[in-house]
């Protein structure tokens, strides 16, 4: 009985050890989320790019968001980065772009209800919309900053800007641009309209004091607006654009190699300069 008695004392001073050093079950390990920042699409190896066998893809854009989408007044056609790469993607994987004008709004839903095969309209990646959809690689990093009229001198910096709190910044309702926006100055000071060319004319009304926009659409609503804007850039730096998938969808793994193809060979570059470095 004492033999007994000291294995019994042995064994749960050994359990008490083993506890102590973590020796116990181990706790059952968090599922990973996303990721905060997605490989681009330079850093990619180009590798075989596959056939989809002349499959017609549906491509999400809004048309409103120059110089991603916009509509071509003269000729009533679509224009822009979205249109360009949409159809070198499909040259190379040999599929037909379906291009369907949606409204920004809802779209992510729509996305991940796969009402639609992509979508472009220089989207801005996060780990939040990452738990609903999916997303390729990265195609751009950007910047927010703020789209003032032509010749403003009350401010010159967003740090000006947002010293003053009678100034007021527009953007576009549920986007990334509208949360920094809301970051950097507070939700009473920001207006958000329905696009970025409406809240673009209620700047130039004099209706608010700047748009907080991201730096290619910036480009682009200038060029529309000859003459009448400027930028002031600064409000954040770090944004990955790029295209969205429904989860799980076949297509991710095709269009990331069409686009690691396009930066290998030059395309993607060319075509970014093209669109975003005018």
């Amino acid at each position: 009985m004492r033999k007994y008695g000291l294995l019994i004392v042995s064994l749960l001073a050994l359990a008490v050890v083993l506890a102590a050093c973590g020796g116990g079950t181990p706790a059952p390990e968090e599922e990973a989320g996303p990721p905060a920042v997605i490989p681009t699409c330079f850093e990619l190896e180009a590798g075989e790019v596959p056939d989809l066998g002349g499959r017609t893809v549906s491509m999400a854009v809004e048309n409103a968001y120059p110089p991603f989408n916009s509509i071509d007044e003269a000729t009533g056609e679509g224009v822009g980065w979205d249109y360009d790469v949409g159809r070198e993607i499909c040259n190379r994987l040999n599929c037909v772009p379906d291009f369907r004008e949606s409204a920004w709004e809802g779209i992510f839903p729509a996305m991940a209800a796969g009402e639609y095969d992509v979508l472009f309209d220089g989207v801005t990646y996060t780990q939040e919309r990452a738990q609903q959809v999916a997303f390729s690689c990265s195609y751009v990093t950007i910047g927010q900053v703020l789209l003032v009229r032509a010749g403003e001198d009350r401010f010159t910096t967003p740090e000006e800007f947002k010293a003053n709190p009678d100034f007021v910044a527009a953007t576009q309702i549920g986007t990334t641009n509208e949360i920094a926006a809301i970051d950097f100055l507070g939700a009473d000071r920001v207006q958000s309209f329905e696009d970025f060319p409406t809240a673009t004319q209620a700047l130039l009304a004099g209706d608010v004091d700047a748009v907080v926009v991201d730096t290619v659409l910036a480009v682009g609503l200038s060029e529309a607006n000859p003459g009448q804007l400027e930028i002031i850039p600064g409000v954040t730096s770090d944004e990955q654009l790029a295209l969205v998938f429904p989860p799980d969808s076949d297509l991710i793994e095709p269009f990331n190699a069409a686009l690691a193809a396009m930066a290998a060979d030059g395309t993607l570059q060319q075509l970014n300069d093209k669109w975003f470095n005018p």
